[in-house]
């Protein structure tokens, strides 16, 4: 989780430094390209490269729609934005997932899935405060898009999963985003090359988005959600002080206020789904 943390916070930071040079369709054509040269190379030295398929092109490009728009309304919220808004924000995503999953994998929203969409969005409105205090721009507007399209993201991941290996998810991933960034950033025929200023900061973002899901993956696997979950929230004090420090954004306490109801909305229903079924005795 420490690994996660410290590479979502150096791409958010990568993201706002390349913004000065490059749009996000650029961004995210130079990200996919560097993660695919990742993800062909640890696939080749696993043997895996063999499991790419083509049976689920069209969830895959459902998946990689989704993520592409998420992904491009973040880049864009981290260049016009507080980043502790657009952290605090992007933490709703889980919580879309909950409203959304029934639609596309038939789960049931139950009570506590409900009360804590219904308090996430009451978290949305520390953070964003639309009824006076903060004027609601384009950035955050991005923001909580972002948080829609990474839940259709991770709801059309779940499904992927059922059949298909991460090999082949993160392969489509790739390859499918580099397209899309590549044709939009190309369709005013002027794709900025990257320069010795920023192709550091093009490989970061690559490299660190990549690691970030690797890390986040594996601690899934050896800890229970309710246990990794709160850690990934560690991510919204530390991006704050690193805006403050680096960017001179004052800390708020609403955006923190609205974090902690988000963080809470999140524990909720993290509970309810790990808490094992009541022992009924004969």
């Amino acid at each position: 989780m420490i690994g996660a943390i410290v590479s979502f916070t150096s791409m958010a930071i990568a993201g706002r430094e390349l913004s000065a040079y490059h749009d996000t369709f650029e961004i995210m054509a130079y990200r996919s390209l560097v993660g695919l040269l990742i993800v062909l190379a640890v696939a080749a030295s696993a043997g895996t490269l063999q499991q790419i398929t083509r049976r689920s092109l069209h969830i895959h490009l459902i998946r990689n729609v989704s993520h592409f728009a998420g992904q491009n309304l973040w880049f864009f919220a981290l260049a016009t934005a507080p980043l502790a808004q657009v952290f605090a924000l992007e933490f709703t995503s889980p919580l879309w997932v909950t409203l959304l999953a029934p639609l596309v994998l038939g789960e049931k929203l139950t009570r506590t899935r409900a009360l804590a969409a219904a308090l996430g969005f009451v978290g949305i409105l520390f953070v964003a405060r639309p009824f006076g205090g903060v004027d609601i721009g384009p950035g955050l507007i991005a923001a909580a898009g972002a948080a829609v399209g990474f839940a259709g993201s991770a709801i059309f991941t779940r499904l992927l999963t059922r059949t298909e290996t991460i090999t082949c998810i993160l392969f489509y991933l790739t390859v499918m985003q580099a397209v899309f960034g590549f044709v939009c950033a190309g369709a005013d025929a002027d794709i900025a090359l990257p320069t010795l200023a920023t192709l550091p900061w093009l490989v970061l973002v690559g490299c660190a988005g990549l690691l970030a899901h690797f890390c986040l993956t594996t601690a899934l696997s050896l800890a229970p959600a309710s246990v990794v979950m709160p850690i990934d929230f560690a991510r919204l004090p530390i991006i704050a002080l690193v805006g403050m420090a680096l960017y001179a954004e004052p800390l708020q306490w609403q955006v923190l206020a609205g974090a902690a109801v988000i963080f809470g909305a999140n524990w909720i229903n993290i509970r309810s789904e790990t808490r094992p079924p009541p022992i009924r005795h004969p």
